[in-house]
């Protein structure tokens, strides 16, 4: 059984006045598209939060916290709550995954050098096969590297031992 984990698609990563993710509405909407493919094919979607500090945007008790309005989990389907980049560090995002029957995960969200880096690497240690989505990750420029180079460089050193790139389009949940 494959599973879909999307990472920290909140509100408050599209809110910032000077600083947008790159490519984020493409992204959300390749997303977006995952999303309904597994749904179609069966495959259990599982949305991953992110709750930050009481000053921070994705603080709980903020606008910023929400998931993005177009990744709207069902009723039936979970939504993690995350305190660390690791979306299984005192989480029971593992178990999850175990009552499922998962063996495979496909990993989409932001931001790529941090939650997405880190959830690929916790899950290859849990034993999972994982699938990253090359088009379906994204962060913001830094003072160091712009976005796409971050992405571009986290897509070359996370498929050199951890993870199966593939584009969005080029996934089907259950084949």
């Amino acid at each position: 059984m494959e599973a879909l984990l999307v990472i920290d698609v909140q509100c408050g990563m599209f809110t910032h006045p000077t600083a947008q993710p790159y490519d984020g509405d493409g992204v959300v909407s390749r997303i977006a598209q995952l999303v309904d493919t597994a749904r179609y094919s069966g495959a259990p979607v599982i949305f991953v939060q992110h709750a930050g500090r009481a000053d921070e945007p994705l603080a709980p008790h903020k606008p910023g916290f929400a998931l993005h309005p177009e990744l709207q989990p069902r009723e039936d389907e979970p939504v993690v709550v995350k305190r660390y980049c690791n979306a299984f560090q005192e989480t029971d995002l593992a178990d999850r995954l175990k009552a499922l029957g998962a063996r495979e995960v496909t990993i989409c969200g932001l931001q790529t050098e941090y939650c997405v880096d880190t959830a690929c690497r916790a899950a290859f240690a849990e034993g999972l096969k994982v699938t990253l989505v090359r088009d379906g990750h994204t962060t913001f420029d830094t003072s160091v590297m712009p976005a796409a180079a971050i992405i571009r460089h986290h897509n070359t050193t996370l498929a050199a031992g951890f993870v199966t790139l593939q584009t969005a389009a080029e996934i089907s949940f259950g084949s």
